[in-house]
C-alpha cells in the first residue's frame, strides 16, 4: 500500500464492507491517480476519484463516508499541514489480491522450470549475491517466525529481507500471515495439499523447493480461517500461546475470556468479531467443557 494513502486496519475493513468510500488527505499535490490499485491488508483496494475540495465544502456526509465520527473529527485531523490543500479520494473495493489466486495454482514441470529461472534472474542481480533458495528454505522451516527474527539468521537487515521477501510473493511462493511468513498453501485443502494425477503435490512454493531439494516432510498445516491480519502482532501472540490458531478456534472462547489474555484489546477483539461475522461465526456464549 502507498505510504501516501495509508489507512488504518479498521478503515480497510469498512472499506470492504463498503460502509466507506472516501478518504481526505492533505498533500502539496495529488499523490494517486484515478485507477490505481492498492494492495492491503483485506484486498485490492481502487482509486475512482482524486480532487482538490476546500475544507468549507465538507459535509457531515462526507465524514460519514469517510469513517469519521462526525464532521468536527474529520476536520480536526485535517487539522495538521494546515498548510496543504485538501483532497478528497474516491475509494472502493477491488476485489482479492491476484497473488493469492496466484499461490494456490499449482505448476507443472514447465512453468517450474520458468519460476527457478527467474529466480535465478533476482540472485544474479542482487548486490549480496544468490538469496532466493535460502530464503525460501529458512521460512520452509520456520513458518509463523517473525521477519526480523528470520532476517537476522541470514544476517541482514529486516527492511532488506522484507524487501526481498516481497518479490517472492509477487510469484506466488510466499504468504503473509500475522505474524511472519509461510510458503504457500491451497487454501481449503486438507494439510495444503492435492492429489493429481496419482501424484502428492505441495502448494507453489513447495513445488519450487521440492523441485531442486526433493521432497521432504512438512508438519501438517492447520485447518481454518487463519487470524486476521489487523488484529496486531500483540493479540496474535497471545492468541497463540494459548493454542488459538485459527478464527474457527477462536469462536469457542467467550469475548470476556478472550478480553482475559494479555495482549488482547478491545480493538482488537472487535476485528476478531467482524472477521467471524464474515464467516457466519462469533464469540462463543461460554467456553466448553
Amino acid at each position: 500500500m502507498l505510504p501516501c494513502v495509508l489507512m488504518r486496519p479498521a478503515e480497510l475493513e469498512a472499506i470492504r464492507e463498503g460502509r466507506v468510500d472516501l478518504a481526505f488527505r492533505r498533500w502539496d499535490r495529488p499523490r494517486v491517480k484515478v485507477g490505481t490499485r492498492l494492495r492491503t491488508a483485506v484486498g485490492l483496494v481502487e482509486v475512482v476519484s482524486v480532487e482538490q475540495v476546500p475544507l468549507s465544502s465538507l459535509r457531515a456526509e462526507d465524514a460519514r463516508r469517510a469513517g469519521a465520527h462526525s464532521l468536527a473529527a474529520l476536520k480536526d485531523v485535517l487539522a495538521a499541514r494546515a498548510e496543504r490543500p485538501v483532497f478528497r479520494v474516491g475509494l472502493r473495493y477491488a476485489g482479492v489480491d491476484p497473488r493469492e489466486t496466484l499461490r494456490g495454482q499449482l505448476p507443472g514441470p514447465a512453468e517450474v522450470v520458468a519460476i527457478l529461472a527467474g529466480l535465478d534472474r533476482l540472485d544474479a542481480a542482487s548486490p549480496v549475491g544468490p538469496w532466493t533458495r535460502d530464503t525460501l528454505r529458512l521460512i520452509d522451516r520456520n513458518p509463523e517466525v517473525r521477519a526480523p527474527e528470520l532476517a537476522a539468521r541470514l544476517g541482514r537487515p529486516t527492511a532488506e529481507f522484507k524487501r526481498d521477501v516481497r518479490k517472492l510473493k509477487e510469484r506466488g511462493l510466499t504468504e503473509s500471515l500475522a505474524i511472519g511468513y509461510h510458503i504457500c498453501a491451497v487454501p481449503g485443502l486438507p494439510d495444503g495439499e492435492v492429489r493429481l494425477s496419482g501424484q502428492r503435490l505441495s502448494p507453489r512454493g513447495e513445488v519450487v523447493l521440492d523441485h531442486e531439494d526433493g521432497p521432504r516432510e512438512r508438519a501438517p498445516r492447520r485447518e481454518g480461517t487463519p487470524l486476521p491480519r489487523t488484529i496486531g502482532a500483540p493479540a496474535t501472540r497471545a492468541l497463540r500461546a494459548v493454542d488459538l490458531h485459527t478464527l474457527q478456534a477462536v469462536s469457542t472462547w467467550t469475548r470476556h475470556d478472550l478480553a482475559a489474555l494479555h495482549g488482547v484489546g478491545p480493538i482488537a477483539l472487535d476485528r476478531l468479531e467482524a472477521a467471524l461475522a464474515q464467516l457466519g461465526l462469533s464469540f462463543a456464549d461460554r467456553r466448553p467443557g
